[in-house]
């Protein structure tokens, strides 16, 4: 009987493998090795693809005589700095006495590649190949993994969505890169004042980079507009003195202002001269206090429930907002935890559970309890068998679920809790009290809603008491964020004492108005990216959506994966194109980036479509689904660069792109 070869994709990965499958024997340089087995690990990509000049000699000089360069077979090649351990790799791949592999790289498209290049270069042949695809690293999950792990041919069709994204990728930037780089990048430099400049272009990273340069210009074009709203304070007899809050007038039917041309929006004025004059018809007949009649009064409940699991994006994004660390920062974090046995796989697009999990989840629940500060709340959960229903709820469900279910604790690995730093310990708390939320009832709110009327005119005054924490005793309470372009009145806080009074208001009741005022504001500009909302836009493909419910609802794929998408931002941001300001997280452009920008703009200007290169991905989630063939997707994507680069051959837009730098030099 042969030998079976578990290969990971890193060594703590491997280790942890032999580990749990009991694998003590002989350690050699760069694997591990028993009487029945052997476990090795990759580093990372081992393998890569050539470049250019490996096809010809002639391509490490860029010409545009020899673009578009469109290679029939592409050609790999062993990474220099990690030969010794690709060495290793594939003597243990090839060796006779051993007849099956566990395939046991990360259980994603990227995973898959890896393996596959190795395998492709180390010319595996004849052997038995079985797929290891987890949610976990615990010890019960691996052991799952290796006993249910299939045919590596059952994951074919993701190995050839993994190929084609880095074809494409390839291509693109090689290609447009080149072909823009020699068209204008001479013009660049002369902009910059260099010597030279190269012209970075990637399927991705252009699109991203478009985005926030339209964002910028947004900002630079955007003019404050004025307005100014009339409030009413009113005072109501408390026990222990005057209780007050504040209505708004809005210009409701019946105002002598219904869509008047003074107005701004239905509640302001575009000059303070005519909030003074409303003011003054308000005032008169009367002196202060001035009386203001109930015309209408509601109380009404509102629920809020539990958001949805974690996913990458959605964590990137708190993270951002919370902890103000980047989204590789926040990736490194999660994947450390996972390796730790602490989290699932971090690598994914779901916000639910499977079907499968959620009937296994008191497991989670019960390690949880071992966790001092929410021990009480995971013992509160199963106590009161608050989880055993999650299967028909919103947080589940197999339709939304591709690779790998939503980011939650496993209640495992809680040794290494004592060993986190300070950043690891709050995203570890953000995800298992996410993850315990869902268990709990939706917050209850009490809002009532007044209108009041003086002299024909309106006010309008709502209020808002937490009557019932639910889920929000595990999260906190948390406030709504505004909207971009203007200031919204938020409920006022309801105070018990300010709530007694109101309950004794009625149609018709009296209520005196100690003063009227006007608070003057100002339309605001578009928010800019921070690294966290750039990539909820960017799972959304460009669009911000902070809505999560609305986020729950939105199908096909975005820009980029969520395996991918912080790494391009550091690229970005590593190529000079993007700023990243890392006690704000918020990202601006660089004036290379710009002037980058406005090249592709008068060349390829598709590759700056968010839902063009949405397209893209969703291309390849169709190749792995089996949808579409490879050979339809790389027929269409030569046309594209072939079709983009003739374009751009038969054009010169330099002056538009110092046309350009003229313009925007002063903002730098």
């Amino acid at each position: 009987m042969g030998k079976s070869l578990y290969i990971a994709e890193k060594p703590s990965v491997a280790q942890e493998f032999a580990r749990v499958l009991g694998i003590q024997g002989t350690k050699g340089k760069g694997f591990l090795e028993s009487e029945n087995a052997v476990v090795t690990w990759c580093v990372g990509h081992l393998v890569t693809m050539s470049y250019p000049e490996v096809y010809d000699p002639a391509m490490k000089k860029w010409t545009l005589e020899r673009l578009p360069f469109l290679p029939e077979k592409f050609l790999y090649e062993v990474i220099g700095s990690v030969s010794q351990q690709f060495t290793t790799v594939k003597k243990l791949l090839t060796r006779d006495d051993v007849d099956t592999i566990y395939v046991c790289t990360d259980s994603g498209r990227e995973g898959e590649y890896i393996y596959r290049l190795v395998e492709q270069m180390a010319g595996v042949k004849g052997k038995k190949e079985l797929r290891v695809w987890i949610d976990s690293q615990t010890e019960e999950e691996i052991k799952k993994g290796i006993r249910e792990a299939k045919d590596l041919s059952a994951y074919d069709n993701l190995a050839a969505s993994a190929y084609l994204r880095a074809k494409e990728d390839y291509l693109m930037g090689i290609n447009f890169s080149r072909l823009l780089t020699l068209k204008y990048g001479q013009t660049i430099a002369n902009c910059l004042r260099k010597d030279r400049a190269v012209v970075s272009v990637g399927r991705v990273m252009t699109c991203v980079l478009g985005m926030v340069v339209r964002r910028e210009r947004e900002i630079r074009d955007f003019v404050k507009t004025p307005f100014y709203r009339v409030l009413a304070e009113i005072e109501l007899a408390g026990k222990e003195g005057p209780v007050g809050f504040s209505a708004e007038w809005r210009a409701v039917e019946g105002s002598r202002y219904f869509a008047h041309p003074a107005l701004y929006k239905e509640n302001g004025f575009r000059k303070r001269e005519d909030a003074e004059a409303l003011i003054r018809a308000l005032k008169e007949g009367q002196n202060a206090p001035w009386k203001s009649g109930v015309v209408k009064k509601e109380k009404k409940t509102e629920k809020k429930n539990p958001p949805l699991l974690f996913n990458l994006a959605e964590l990137q994004n708190v993270c951002s907002k919370t902890m103000k660390i980047s989204p590789d920062e926040t990736l490194k974090i999660t994947q450390e935890l996972y390796e730790k046995k602490l989290v699932t796989y971090p690598r994914t697009d779901a916000r639910v559970l499977s079907s499968a999990v959620a009937k296994e989840i008191g497991k989670n629940l019960k390690g949880l309890t071992g966790v001092p500060s929410v021990a009480a709340f995971a013992s509160e959960i199963l106590e009161k068998g608050m989880h055993t229903g999650i299967g028909r709820t919103r947080y589940t469900n197999d339709k939304q679920i591709t690779d790998h279910y939503a980011i939650i604790p496993t209640g495992q690995g809680l040794g290494a809790l004592t060993g986190l730093t300070e950043k690891h310990a709050k995203v570890y708390s953000l995800i298992v009290r996410r993850f315990l939320s869902i268990f709990y009832p939706p917050a209850v709110y009490e809002k009532t809603s007044l209108e009041l009327e003086r002299n024909a005119e309106h006010f309008f005054a709502s209020f808002r008491l937490l009557k019932d924490p639910g889920f929000m005793k595990v999260t906190g309470e948390w406030k709504e964020k505004k909207k971009d372009g203007e200031e919204e009145e938020e409920d006022q806080k309801l105070s018990p004492e300010l709530s007694g009074l109101l309950a004794g208001l009625r149609k018709g009741s009296e209520l005196p108005v100690k003063e009227f005022s006007i608070r003057e504001g100002e339309t605001s500009p578009p928010r800019r990216y921070t690294s966290g909302s750039m990539i909820l836009a960017m799972e959304n493909a460009g669009q911000l959506i902070e809505d999560e419910e609305l986020r729950s609802q939105i199908k096909g794929s975005g820009i980029g994966t969520s395996a991918t998408r912080a790494e391009i931002l550091k690229k970005l941001v590593a190529n000079g194109y993007l700023n990243l300001n890392k006690k704000t997280q918020v990202i601006t452009p660089a004036l290379s980036g710009e002037l980058v920008y406005e090249a592709v703009f008068c060349s390829i200007r598709s590759l700056l479509n968010p839902e063009l290169t949405a397209s893209w991905e969703k291309g390849l989630a169709q190749v792995s689904e089996g949808n579409l063939s490879e050979g339809e997707y790389m027929e269409k994507l030569r046309g594209y660069i072939s079709r983009r680069t003739e374009a751009v051959m038969g054009k010169n837009d330099s002056a538009a792109i110092r046309d350009s730098y003229n313009r925007i030099q002063k903002y730098y």
